[in-house]
């Protein structure tokens, strides 16, 4: 998954296809041994090779394609969003003070979420955060011991922007995805012109309404306050 460090062999279930994608004549020794690891443990390891740095633009055609072909197989539409439109309504909900926000989870509640997770499925880390290098590296440490831990594919998004792009997947895919909201309180807030409410009740209002229409498919999606449950 993007971003996700590359890990060694047993932490992958049976659910895994990885492609490496390299410069010729600049390949990683490192990447290269955790890779030949990968292929011996049985794991399928596509290799793509890039003659020159411009063989880039036909990847980005190829990963297109493959995307749509992948929505096609899953039942996803990959030219349209659906359920973007409905987690903006629900925004506008509790904008309007139609229902108050879900309370975060404890700590029982976190332990109980991640247990239901089985071999097969996703988890997916959705940081309503700042996007601060500090919240880089606490998150992908994080990221790295549950995939580890739950030996599933993760995704890991900033919120709101991920609404466009792996949120369709969240809601349209599969139903074998667990979500994990994690918020907090701005240390700052600023006011919106012309409108009643701040940046911060904004945001807020979109992490509760994502998690609404979630929870409206029955998809387990959890809500925890800052990252201190899941750095025990």
């Amino acid at each position: 998954m993007a971003e996700e460090p590359l890990g060694s062999p047993e932490v992958y279930g049976r659910d895994r296809v990885f492609v490496s994608l390299a410069l010729t004549g600049e390949e990683d020794d490192a990447t290269e041994a955790r890779l030949r690891a990968l292929t011996t443990a049985g794991h399928p390891v596509v290799r793509l090779s890039l003659e020159d740095r411009y063989d880039l633009g036909q990847e980005f055609f190829r990963w297109e394609f493959a995307t749509a072909v992948a929505g096609a197989i899953l039942g996803i539409n990959a030219f349209d969003q659906p359920n973007v439109a409905e987690s903006k309504q629900n925004t506008k909900d509790v904008l309007a003070g139609k229902q108050p926000p879900a309370p975060p989870a404890t700590a029982a509640e976190l332990d109980r979420f991640l247990a239901a997770v089985r071999p097969g499925d996703y988890l997916a880390l959705m940081a309503y955060l700042p996007p601060t290098p500090q919240n880089d590296r606490r998150l992908g440490a994080v990221r790295a011991r549950l995939r580890d831990r739950l030996k599933v594919a993760t995704t890991l998004g900033y919120g709101p922007r991920f609404l466009h792009s792996t949120g369709q997947l969240h809601k349209g895919g599969l139903p074998v995805g667990h979500f994990l909201q994690i918020t907090e309180r701005p240390d700052r807030d600023v006011a919106i012109p012309g409108m009643p409410y701040t940046f911060g009740q904004l945001e807020a209002a979109q992490a509760e309404g994502d998690l609404r229409a979630l929870r409206g498919r029955g998809r387990p999606a959890l809500r925890i306050d800052g990252l201190a449950l899941l750095e025990r």
